[in-house]
């Protein structure tokens, strides 16, 4: 089959397990996608593994304005050809934090870059690259990336800046990662925690909050 009877079948597929209700709550939310099926990740997982992984298809996909094809694309598109440049350009496309999240977890965890590209998106002011990249940092660091000195004060510096960020995912983002620095050491752990006084005695209750939740 050529690349639109491949997206032609896959639409089909998504149409079999619509859910309504899901669906209509998304959209409640403010998830105004041209099409939003309302697949649970899983099932869309499960259709994306009857198919390879392909560049042009992948492409294809993310350029559909369907909640379900912008996921699939994530879970179908080879590192080997997902450069820095095409990163960006998805980055400015998610206007979700759902998306966001399932893009760190299904590809960009696994580019050969991405502890370099890290750096950058959390530097960023615009809020879904500093979501993408605490989101991504807390995936690095989950998985054992250790931080020399330079890069460890730049972590810290921009995520402790960032709890008190103006938008709510990218808070949420950054004390995702600290958590996840925390979690590598008790040198961490104890070094984090004398920078997390100032936060704690915050006058934001929510700046607290999430103070409290990193320590602990």
């Amino acid at each position: 089959m050529d690349l639109h009877e491949i997206l032609k079948e896959i639409k089909s597929k998504f149409r079999l397990y619509m859910n309504g209700p899901v669906s209509q709550s998304m959209r409640e939310k403010g998830m105004d996608y041209k099409i939003n099926f309302g697949i649970e990740y899983p099932r869309i997982k499960e259709i994306a593994a009857g198919y390879a992984a392909n560049h042009e298809l992948a492409q294809a996909l993310w350029k559909e304005n369907i909640r379900e094809c912008k996921i699939m694309a994530g879970l179908l598109q080879p590192v080997e050809t997902f450069y820095p440049e095409i990163a960006e350009i998805w980055i400015e496309d998610m206007r979700y934090p759902e998306l966001a999240e399932y893009t760190v977890m299904n590809l960009f965890q696994r580019l050969p870059y991405a502890s370099d590209v890290v750096f950058q998106w959390i530097a960023d002011e615009r809020e879904c690259f500093q979501l993408c990249g605490f989101l991504l940092m807390a995936r690095l660091l989950g998985k054992g990336l250790v931080l020399n000195e330079r890069a460890e004060a730049e972590f810290l510096d921009q995520a402790l800046t960032s709890i008190e960020s103006e938008y709510f995912t990218v808070r949420k983002a950054a004390a995702l990662a600290l958590r996840k620095y925390a979690g590598q050491s008790e040198q961490h752990r104890k070094g984090l925690r004398r920078q997390l006084a100032h936060y704690l005695k915050s006058e934001n209750p929510e700046v607290r909050l999430l103070a409290l939740e990193i320590e602990n």
